[in-house]
């Protein structure tokens, strides 16, 4: 399948973190190898209707966990869906809990990022094109709120809003690191979701984080230190939960209206279309043809 247009169709998409592999009750399923100009996608994408609606899933990390966070292909991921015709995307995460309120076991929904990546592209434009998408209001509002509610009706313990640090990984935080972030007032820290969130944008996808706690970082002197094999225990005991989140918040997330996450790409286009490569053109048309439609002969 090539990276161009639409093959299939699904409105949701849901990216899969740490634990999250697949999703039971799914029917009608086709696996996709979606092609991309950006390379291969994290796994094979898995597209069929849970519960009536049409959804396209994919594995962050890939089937069996092969994929450390700063070698993810961010963007084959987010172009992968797009071209699957995915115009909302719920990121599900595990992260590590910053604040004595946020327990183990907890749901939160981000609405802010900090960004202390250092190795990850986070852009689709670049090498002859710029844009600058808006990004202070870093998840759709729409869609969090629809997780929100989802969130309620399985009986999760939820926390609406808060900051979401991303750090480069894969090794955790050093107690300095965490102490300090603590001092910035950050919710929770987490290793995967940026650029992704960033290219959502500016691939105009609405974009909330699920983001499950499964331990306190290493601030927390009365716990134990973070450990892989406490994480996973963890993660089995929220990996259900978060499926019935999911499945909740199909209904309202399928009926979240258009929004200005759909738009962020209008006006964000800096460089002058005739200054742009044709070779550029095509490899970007997916997301740029509905603010720079193609000329006659660009491809």
């Amino acid at each position: 399948m090539t990276g161009q247009g639409k093959a299939g169709s699904a409105d949701i998409g849901i990216i899969g973190g740490s634990g999250l592999y697949e999703i039971e009750g799914l029917r009608k399923v086709k696996e996709l190898a979606v092609k991309t100009p950006f390379g291969a996608p994290s796994d094979k994408v898995l597209l069929g209707e849970l519960d009536g609606t049409r959804i396209a899933f994919l594995s962050r990390h890939g089937r069996g966990h092969r994929i450390n966070p700063s070698e993810i292909n961010y963007r084959a991921n987010i172009y992968a869906l797009k071209v699957l015709g995915v115009r909302r995307v719920i990121s599900v995460s595990a992260v590590g809990s910053m604040k004595e309120s946020i327990k183990p076991g907890d749901v939160v929904l981000p609405d802010q990022f900090i960004d202390l990546t250092k190795r990850r592209v986070s852009t689709f434009f670049e090498g002859g094109v710029v844009a600058h998408v808006a990004f202070g209001d870093s998840v759709c509002s729409s869609l969090g709120a629809a997780m929100l509610g989802a969130a309620r009706t399985v009986g999760a313990t939820v926390h609406q809003g808060g900051v979401y640090l991303c750090i480069e990984g894969p090794q955790f935080s050093t107690k300095g690191e965490s102490r300090l972030y603590r001092q910035w007032g950050v919710s929770v820290i987490g290793m995967t979701n940026l650029p992704e969130a960033k290219l959502a944008r500016e691939a105009e996808l609405c974009y909330s984080t699920v983001a499950l706690a499964t331990d306190y970082d290493c601030w927390h002197e009365t716990e134990e230190p973070v450990t892989v094999e406490a994480i996973l225990t963890t993660l089995r005991q929220n990996v259900t939960l978060a499926k019935r989140l999911l499945r909740a918040a199909l209904p309202a997330v399928a009926d979240v209206k258009l929004c200005n996450c759909q738009r962020a790409l209008q006006d964000a286009i800096i460089t002058a279309p005739d200054r742009i490569p044709a070779s550029l053109r095509r490899k970007l048309a997916l997301l740029i043809d509905r603010v720079l439609p193609a000329k006659k002969g660009i491809r």
